[in-house]
């Protein structure tokens, strides 16, 4: 499904400022796979998902998705296939359009385009009313409104409905949840796992909640500078604890997660 071969990439090379922020990363995720990673600020988590994503080439490798090399098609074509949210509820909307305008931008652009945005019909915008029905926030009832008015969870929702209508082949789900409050975020979270069951989506998470990166899918990576330490899955995973886990950690790592966001976690 997604294949990751000895991928690499280094910012500012040569300089002072010199980061290798991917470091021959190789990762396959099979159809319908939902994994969690999990690491420390700086462990590459974001950098792998912008290289997936197309936001940069990456220095060395390949990426394959569905059996096609996309390693160097541009950003806006893979966003056609992969749907991505990030940690901020203000990205991936357009606050001065209406929902249904958001809607519609994000169903003409994984339909690859192939419909004038004036030719958004009835049909389409019944579907828009009735995919909104299920997020269950009332949304469909204010279609014509600014998603300026909405608040944080309404957007995020709204933006994770804009990724997913069109099923994408993969998900890119950048900590999505934590800029919210708890209860939003946790209504958020299972709407997240209703609709990637629903589709039966591929799924990569990023998340500082350890508790989650064990409960939620079915694997587990974490990584540590700019590579993947970890990568557990199965009965491995299943009788995992989250002190199994730091151990694991410690041993793929060298080192000790110190990170006081995701140690914090441990408590959630």
């Amino acid at each position: 499904m997604l294949r990751l071969e000895n991928i690499r990439k280094t910012f500012h090379p040569g300089t002072a400022s010199e980061k290798r922020a991917v470091q021959g990363i190789n990762l396959h995720l099979k159809p319908g796979d939902f994994a969690s990673i999990i690491g420390s600020n700086g462990a590459g988590k974001s950098t792998l998902f912008n290289a997936i994503a197309g936001s940069f080439y990456v220095d060395e490798g390949t990426i394959f998705l569905n059996g096609k090399n996309i390693t160097f098609t541009p950003e806006y074509r893979r966003s056609r296939v992969v749907g991505r949210l990030f940690q901020d509820p203000l990205k991936g909307t357009a606050p001065h359009m209406t929902i249904e305008e958001n809607l519609a931008l994000a169903f003409l652009r994984a339909s690859e385009g192939s419909i004038p945005f004036s030719r958004i019909s009835k049909k389409d915008k019944d579907f828009f009313r009735e995919q909104l029905s299920l997020l269950e926030m009332g949304l469909e009832d204010r279609m014509k409104q600014p998603v300026g008015l909405l608040s944080g969870g309404q957007r995020q929702a709204l933006t994770l409905l804009m990724a997913t209508m069109v099923p994408p082949q993969l998900l890119l789900l950048d900590e999505h949840t934590a800029a919210l409050d708890p209860g939003t975020a946790d209504k958020v979270l299972k709407l997240t796992q209703k609709i990637i069951r629903r589709n039966h989506t591929t799924c990569l998470m990023v998340t500082h909640n350890m508790h989650q990166a064990l409960e939620l899918g079915n694997r587990t990576l974490m990584m540590d500078d700019g590579k993947i330490v970890l990568d557990v899955q199965g009965e491995e995973r299943e009788h995992m604890t989250v002190s199994d886990l730091l151990e694991k950690f410690r041993t793929g790592a060298g080192k000790e997660l110190d990170n006081d966001r995701v140690l914090l976690s441990m408590e959630s």
